[in-house]
């Protein structure tokens, strides 16, 4: 009955009629790639970027990991084949990764895979794919750290044995933990990002998510669910989203040395930078073009909501090159 939140995550998400083999994320949660297409438009710039920086290779790759539904693969997709057509799309390779069945519908142009590609030329995309990796719960005693345990039918917890060595070792750099504090030991997270480092030889991989610092970690952790569109209590029995906030400046020490230049950002500065800006149309616009200007009006505040500093702007973007 009693397991680790790592096991129970699993099992939750991934399992049989786990979560996410089960369920359409788009029902659930609002994304950054929901809330709007400028969003791909901001990807696709990045992707235009890397091809110039990397020679206009013959083949340039854009993958999606953690595509849930294929939505931002197959908007980018379409973007490169609008009239008079982009440069990019003859050279473009398209991979969604997910451990989710291919989704109905999706451009046959589209490779779906359960896991990342061997080589990646180009730019692998991970958003909000992190804070979905399974991990452990610790929680600080007198005695110092426990790892929580949980009843996976009813989300009741209870103190189990020591952290392994080198989940403590974790715990003491990252996330050190006092009494009745609780920390989210990000260790899985970290293997995940550098495994996916380690299949890209050219290029940038972007891993965007809910974050904290290690200066300004929460002192409860960030565990909860999601159903509906609503917080609801983590209960690990396949009915809702689990998830928790990612220690992405332990990511970046995770990298293999030598080989990559490593930014850690905002989701509002990144898009600024990429022309994202969320300024309103003038109003003399209403009078002379009334269509248009409600149309710009329209885009002005999609591109406010994806870098709100107090929404989906306050998210954490860190950014690794490799050759």
């Amino acid at each position: 009955m009693w397991t680790t939140w790592r096991a129970a995550m699993e099992r939750a998400l991934y399992g049989r009629d786990g979560f996410y083999l089960r369920e359409r994320p788009s029902r659930h949660f609002r994304t950054s790639v929901s809330a709007s297409p400028a969003f791909a438009e901001a990807v696709l710039r990045v992707l235009t970027d890397l091809d110039v920086r990397l020679g206009h290779p013959p083949t340039l790759d854009l993958v999606d990991i953690g595509a849930g539904e294929g939505t931002l693969a197959a908007q980018i997709l379409a973007l490169t084949h609008e009239p008079p057509g982009h440069a990019l799309a003859p050279r473009l390779r398209v991979t969604g990764v997910d451990l989710a069945p291919r989704p109905p519908g999706l451009p046959a142009e589209i490779a779906w895979r359960d896991s990342c590609p061997e080589s990646v030329t180009g730019l692998i995309i991970c958003n909000e794919w992190l804070d979905n990796v399974p991990l452990d719960v610790a929680e600080g005693t007198p005695q110092g750290p426990r790892i929580v345990l949980v009843n996976p039918a009813t989300g009741e917890e209870r103190l189990g044995p020591p952290p392994e060595p080198a989940d403590l070792a974790w715990l003491e750099r990252w996330w050190p933990l006092s009494p009745g504090r609780r920390a989210e030991i990000g260790r899985t997270r970290d293997e995940a990002w550098a495994s996916v480092l380690r299949r890209l030889t050219r290029g940038r991989a972007v891993a965007v998510d809910y974050a904290h610092p290690v200066d300004n970690r929460p002192p409860c952790g960030t565990l909860c669910g999601y159903r509906d569109g609503t917080v609801v209590p983590p209960i690990p029995d396949g009915s809702c989203d689990i998830t928790a906030h990612v220690a992405l400046d332990s990511c970046a020490a995770a990298a293999p040395a030598g080989r990559t230049a490593t930014h850690l950002t905002t989701q509002r500065e990144a898009l600024r930078a990429l022309g994202l800006t969320g300024t309103r149309p003038p109003i003399e616009l209403a009078h002379t073009a009334p269509r248009e200007y409600l149309r710009a009006l329209a885009r002005a505040g999609e591109e406010a909501e994806l870098i709100d500093p107090a929404g989906l702007g306050g998210f954490g973007w860190l950014c690794h090159d490799i050759g």
